[in-house]
């Protein structure tokens, strides 16, 4: 696999809305040059087909086709604006694509969605929580939702305040949480009935360095059990850090994909990163803002 820029697939054109009905999702191609799983009919953890979305006039993702091997890390970076949200709540079930399929171990995410979100647990970037729930009623509520029952979910959350340093804030409604705590409280109702795959946005936003020290440990131990994890994020150098393989989007399409080193290709994620999504404009400003 290269770290080169992948050719860009031809557009997905995405058809108006017509007033009374939104357009059918229906499965687009996937381009050539997709990565797919690293080992010879090995099933990947999570697969985009030609993943398509459109708001209004904008197309935020555009035919976009990925492959997230069993047992990694895998980081997803991107500009603002890039559809790396998007993708990624298409993927796990969060948001219904206009094109293209999704794939968690094999299982079809929108014809088999009860299935394959068991197999996931998702921190999503500005989802609303019920935030008039305790932390420790919050795990678990969303540990009984995924079928486990009480003895066990109780056994868990205790564990999960204990991990994520939250035991103290276990009784406090979440709305009273701190944005930082609000994220830890995110990640435990992720863990709690002990996924396959990991899908984290942004995990460390708003995070101390402590727990974002700590978070990173459970990450690892947790890869290091089979578990496989997706970070998006816009830290090139905790992507770096953290991940063994990482994908670069922008405008709604892949430009590179592989296991970290391919993509740097002997430069930092972050200049690499720069070069591929381009846009950088060097100035030091007017000259107002001089102190000499």
């Amino acid at each position: 696999m290269s770290g080169e820029p992948h050719p860009s697939p031809a557009p997905v054109t995405i058809p108006a809305a017509e007033p009374t009905a939104a357009p059918a999702p229906t499965a687009a191609p996937a381009p050539s040059g997709t990565p797919r799983a690293t080992q010879p009919g090995e099933t990947p953890a999570l697969e985009m087909r030609g993943l398509a979305k459109r708001f209004g006039e904008k197309i935020a993702v555009n035919g976009l086709s990925l492959a997230v091997p069993r047992g990694s890390c895998y980081g997803i970076v991107g500009p603002n604006g890039a559809g790396k949200t998007t993708a990624l709540s298409m993927a796990t079930g969060l948001l219904r694509p206009e094109f293209g399929e999704a794939f968690v171990f094999g299982i079809d995410v929108w014809r088999q969605p009860i299935e394959a979100k068991a197999l996931v647990g998702v921190l999503a970037d500005g989802v609303r929580l019920f935030d008039r729930l305790t932390g420790e009623q919050l795990i678990t509520y969303a540990g009984l939702l995924s079928g486990l029952d009480r003895d066990t979910v109780a056994q868990r959350t205790a564990d999960l305040l204990d991990l994520l340093d939250l035991r103290e804030a276990g009784s406090t409604l979440v709305v009273d949480y701190s944005a930082g705590m609000t994220k830890k409280v995110s990640l435990a109702c992720a863990l709690v009935h002990a996924p396959k795959l990991l899908v984290l946005d942004e995990p460390f936003e708003s995070v101390d360095p402590i727990s974002a020290a700590n978070i990173r440990d459970i990450l690892a131990g947790y890869q290091r059990s089979g578990g496989t994890v997706i970070v998006s994020s816009h830290s090139m150098d905790l992507v770096e850090r953290l991940c063994d393989h990482v994908a670069v989007i922008a405008s709604g399409r892949l430009l590179a994909a592989g296991t970290v080193e391919q993509v740097r290709a002997g430069q930092t994620l972050e200049e690499r990163f720069v070069q591929l999504v381009g846009g950088r404009t060097q100035h030091e400003g007017p000259s107002w803002l001089s102190q000499n």
